[in-house]
């Protein structure tokens, strides 16, 4: 009886364990004074929060001097439609993460390729790094998302600091169809045409640049830059 009684404790525990994960109860939040406050720039929330009412009025875009402030409520892309790109082309920015999320890490990064990102059958593919040291590739194309690499680690991110921040600059390098992530100038990883681009994934890597932003983050983006 005894024996028993430890496995039914053992059972009921890891039950818990499972029920309850971490990041289950880290819901989106709405920031005060929401909405997008930077001349030219658009947003839009993932479909997941926007079927529960969010908007991109839950979070906040702003200027701080030459410095994009960016408090996020719901995960989403936020964008310039005159910021294009074609071809063989170069584009980073530098992010700083305020602070990493108690629950668990949420991640932030560039993404390319973008076209009808106000309808739903938007197409991109962004570069995502998290405070833990990892990066993951994925590609939009309508509700369907494709993962091309899932949390791989490498040397060349940042991990949060004692402190739960990290900086890390993210950008894309493409060149002659070949698509490069690259972190604080370091490629990363590169994809072949063939591994980003198909019906469900990307058409292309020319279109529109922007940031991709999971839930809950503090983030300042500094020294964009494309060549």
């Amino acid at each position: 009886m005894k024996h028993r009684s430890l496995l039914t404790l053992a059972a009921l525990a890891f039950g818990a364990t499972f029920a309850l994960p971490a990041h289950a109860q880290d819901a989106d939040r709405s920031v005060k004074d929401g909405g997008i406050k930077v001349e030219g720039w658009k947003g839009r929330v993932d479909r997941r929060p926007a079927s529960q009412g969010k908007t991109v009025n839950d979070s906040k875009l702003v200027m701080e001097g030459r410095t994009m402030r960016l408090s996020v409520g719901p995960a989403g892309n936020f964008w310039n439609p005159a910021n294009t790109l074609s071809g063989n082309y170069e584009v980073m920015a530098t992010f700083k993460e305020h602070k990493m999320a108690a629950s668990h890490p949420h991640s932030y990064g560039m993404f390319i390729g973008g076209k009808d990102l106000e309808s739903d059958n938007e197409t991109l593919m962004y570069c995502i790094v998290y405070g833990t040291g990892v990066f993951s590739i994925k590609t939009f194309h309508g509700a369907k998302v494709t993962t091309l690499v899932d949390q791989e680690a490498h040397a060349a991110l940042k991990k949060a600091d004692a402190n739960g921040e990290a900086t890390n600059t993210i950008g894309w390098r493409v060149k002659d169809g070949a698509a490069s992530c690259v972190v604080n100038g370091t490629v990363v990883k590169t994809l072949d045409k063939a591994t980003y681009a198909g019906a469900d994934k990307l058409t292309s890597t020319d279109g529109i640049y922007g940031l991709r932003v999971s839930h809950n983050l503090e983030l300042s983006v500094s020294n964009m830059m494309k060549h």
